[in-house]
């Protein structure tokens, strides 16, 4: 396959099929299916409204930004255009930060998966350690040139794919054979403001990802057309998957035995059965799904450290971050940062969880309330950009008005902050401080830190 080569020295080697999988793989997470169908039947309901009032807007506003500005870098560009140097660094430093948190979550399920498969008692201190071995493979795999690291998140989507229609159909099959787990009517699956908005935010999350390709602006083939037929390829099949496997865990396994960790796994067990080929087949899907989740870190690691990489270029975060191989021409200093974060993250953490589950999901509320932050500058860019900028060839353009964008734009930012609240504190119920204080602490932190840097960059 021949590649193009600008000045800057990026291989062109993205393109349109690339740029679908990559966007599936990334936005797709296996790890978070388990605590969005632990809502119950109304979780469908959920779903069908976050797709029509956020996912679908927030795809074609991400094409009409991508595909207008495809430099190197991808949000952090698209925020410094519409509000300055400081506050798309903020913006990246958010961005780029809460991969390097949120991957110790990511493999501490990865641990527990394991453990479920092939060693049923390792201890916390083992799943530790195993999530500090796929950190560092995940730095290594970053490092080497995107012409060969993108075809794991390429595997990954398909692996997925696979994955899910397995939960889906063997779901249906399932119910056909043995009844339904949990109560799937109408009424049942009608939202409910309950205990189960807990998981809510997790429906958010779930439909995030679509900047993250722009992060190699430069390295994409063709991205003014490639960019909005990706998003809206992939979005369409994102929709479909994550809908057919919640369905199909809900019909298979009761909401009770819904674990945060265990939750793929058992439904495979309950929809193949307990035989010695179901086993295998359990077994080879389960390997499957750990190769999900790395591909998912490797994914969102290569989008999250091109972007830091970009604003450290242009002296607005810590000229480390910029430090770029000499050969492959990836962002070595972010991805080394990312990695010694991440394996400070889960140790302290850990010793801090009181079981596997416990460290899972106090990880990844306090990650994704991080990862959640870029996103109150999305939209507000979008918007600013129209204005301040109306006379940019736009490849694709966002349909409707101005008013039409505004109010969708709107609905787009309260959909990410109900998902901040909601990680904190579930309606309905007293505000538990023992689960909140770790996670804000950490939040506090890194905002602080995240000022520090900026000033630091600055004064340089």
């Amino acid at each position: 396959m021949t590649t193009e080569t600008k000045s800057t020295g990026f291989k062109k080697v993205l393109r349109g099929l690339d740029m679908t999988l990559f966007s599936i793989c990334a936005i797709i997470v296996l790890d978070t299916l388990g605590a969005s169908a632990s809502i119950g039947a109304s979780t469908i309901a959920w779903y069908i409204i976050t797709l029509v009032l956020f996912f679908i807007p927030y795809g074609l506003i991400t094409a009409e930004l991508g595909s207008t500005y495809p430099e190197q870098g991808g949000i952090y560009t698209w925020v410094r255009r519409a509000f300055g140097e400081k506050w798309a660094a903020r913006t990246t430093w958010y961005y780029w930060i809460n991969v390097a948190l949120w991957m110790p979550s990511v493999y501490v399920l990865f641990a527990g998966v394991f453990s479920q498969l092939f060693f049923p008692d390792l201890t916390l201190l083992w799943i530790i350690g195993i999530g500090i071995v796929m950190t560092w493979i995940t730095v290594l795999v970053g490092i080497i040139t995107l012409e060969v690291g993108k075809w794991v998140p390429n595997l990954g989507a398909i692996l997925k794919a696979l994955i899910i229609l397995v939960l889906g159909v063997g779901g249906i099959v399932f119910a056909i054979r043995n009844g339904v787990a949990n109560d799937l009517s109408l009424k049942a699956m009608l939202p409910t403001w309950d205990v189960g908005l807990m998981f809510l935010p997790v429906i958010v999350y779930n439909f995030l990802g679509f900047e993250l390709m722009s992060g190699a602006g430069e390295e994409m083939k063709n991205p003014g057309h490639d960019i909005p037929k990706a998003i809206i390829t992939a979005g369409a099949l994102i929709a479909f998957f994550y809908l057919f496997a919640t369905v199909g865990m809900l019909l298979a396994l009761p909401l009770e035995q819904l674990g945060l960790v265990s939750g793929i796994v058992d439904t495979l067990k309950a929809v193949l059965g307990t035989s010695t080929v179901a086993s295998v087949v359990v077994t080879i899907l389960g390997i499957g799904a750990l190769y999900t989740f790395f591909a998912n870190m490797v994914t969102w690691t290569m989008g999250a450290n091109r972007t830091a990489a970009q604003a450290a270029e242009e002296g607005t975060l810590p000229g480390v971050l910029g430090k770029l191989h000499p050969v492959n021409k990836t962002p070595v200093g972010a991805y080394i940062i990312t990695g010694i974060v991440s394996t400070l993250v889960v140790i302290v953490y850990g010793f801090m969880a009181g079981s596997n589950e416990d460290l899972f999901w106090t990880l990844f509320a306090f990650s994704s309330i991080i990862f959640l932050l870029p996103y109150l500058m999305l939209f507000p860019t979008f918007l600013k950009l129209r204005t301040s900028d109306p006379d940019a060839t736009r490849p694709y353009k966002f349909p409707g008005g101005t008013v039409f964008a505004w109010i969708v734009s709107i609905i787009c930012t309260i959909f990410v902050l109900q998902a901040i609240v909601f990680f904190l504190w579930v309606p309905g119920t007293p505000m538990d401080w023992a689960y909140a204080t770790p996670i804000l602490i950490g939040v506090l932190l890194t905002l602080i830190i995240g000022e520090v840097l900026l000033l630091v960059s600055k004064k340089k």
